[in-house]
């Protein structure tokens, strides 16, 4: 997965930013004030974040790609730590509220817990998270040659219990880029 998101980060940049994050985000927005700080993980070219501050929220983002890393700070200003969010230690950092927006979607399903474990260390108690998975069993290889770990709703309702992150909202809706594909949306709280 590296070498699509280093080699062909403009094509994905094309692909992604002209998108309208407001149907995902914003179960996440209603629960926050203005001004709340907000860590975007796997935060692409910076799309995402630039609807949270053009809204009043104090953003940064995390990307492993030094060139979608780059394309976040030219469209947003912001603070973009380019790090592979498997490895990073997330306890440097103090967040309202972590955005994983199909950030896990390549992340093996026996490694999920441990990597998201490690992400909630910058959360604050009581913060929220908003992630989203795709909806499926098993894997998938896109034309791009990148392999998609999907999930039931169930399985990661376990997880995230397992781990004292209490589920606010949950919503399913199909991708905003393909139709064809659904996503799964979980606004949890840190409890």
């Amino acid at each position: 997965m590296p070498d699509y998101y280093t080699h062909r980060y403009q094509v994905y940049h094309a692909k992604t930013f002209g998108a309208d994050p407001a149907s995902f985000l914003h179960p996440l927005t209603t629960r926050l004030t203005t001004g709340s700080s907000i860590v975007d993980v796997g935060c692409g070219s910076g799309r995402d974040i630039l609807w949270l501050q053009n809204r009043g929220y104090h953003v940064i983002g995390l990307e492993r790609s030094s060139g979608l890393a780059g394309l976040a700070r030219k469209h947003t200003g912001c603070r973009i730590i380019e790090a592979d969010f498997e490895n990073y230690d997330f306890a440097q950092l103090t967040a309202d509220a972590l955005l994983l927006i199909g950030a896990l979607v390549h992340l093996p399903h026996p490694n999920f817990a441990a990597v998201l474990d490690s992400i909630c260390r910058a959360l604050k108690k009581d913060g929220f998270l908003l992630i989203t998975m795709k909806q499926g069993s098993g894997t998938i290889t896109d034309q791009d040659g990148r392999q998609f770990y999907l999930w039931q709703a169930k399985n990661l309702r376990k997880v995230f219990q397992s781990r004292n992150l209490t589920v606010i909202d949950a919503f399913r809706q199909p991708s905003i880029i393909n139709p064809d594909e659904i996503w799964l949306g979980f606004v949890l709280k840190n409890t």
